[in-house]
């Protein structure tokens, strides 16, 4: 039973859009409808700013830590557990049940997750990820950097196999959330994020 409720909570709290929040909040506006139409820190950047979009950034990485302390007090030491949390979590944040299941794409909340289970590999993929952001400005770039060399680091560093494959299923994720980016990339037509003020 404490799995059980240990995934239903995990999915909730994955599906409390953080970005749609700060929208109406600050603006009164539907984030979604707005920039490129994204519940994300990204989105939240260009449209509201850069302190609302770090916040939303900083607080999507913590649903995802939040997830995984849930099952480990839950269910204590049962990664299985704690692997269904972090995929619960990504997935109520991409498709949540409290905003008609349009939500964001999942690139913080599974930092977050990823972090609490294998801190180094998600470290050496991170420092790829921002280095190719600073250089080519794209965070969609950047973002699925991230999620395709996070399984080949988490398989160098041997850690445990179903963490392993929580990787694989939110690196599905992240290319099935981006594929429109792709698109864009792919017709020179991707939003590039700037640096300056």
């Amino acid at each position: 039973m404490n799995t059980i409720i240990a995934i239903i909570v995990s999915y909730l709290l994955g599906s409390i859009s953080f970005s749609f929040l700060a929208g109406k909040f600050l603006k009164g506006i539907d984030i979604r409808e707005h920039g490129s139409g994204n519940a994300g820190a990204t989105n939240t950047l260009r449209v509201l700013g850069k302190g609302p979009g770090l916040s939303v950034f900083v607080l999507d990485i913590f649903k995802g830590v939040l997830a995984i302390w849930i099952a480990a007090w839950l269910v204590p030491d049962t990664v299985r557990v704690e692997i269904l949390c972090g995929f619960a979590v990504v997935a109520g944040h991409n498709w949540p049940v409290f905003f008609n299941f349009k939500g964001g794409k999942g690139i913080a909340t599974t930092i977050g997750v990823m972090l609490t289970l294998c801190f180094l590999p998600v470290i050496y993929a991170g420092i790829l990820a921002i280095l190719v952001i600073a250089i080519t400005r794209y965070v969609s770039v950047g973002s699925l950097l991230f999620a395709t060399v996070l399984p080949l680091f988490i398989l160098w560093m041997d850690k445990p196999h179903e963490i392993l494959w929580l990787s694989l299923i939110v690196f599905v994720f992240a290319y099935v959330r981006h594929r429109t980016n792709l698109v864009k990339l792919w017709n020179g037509k991707e939003n590039k994020i700037s640096f300056k003020k």
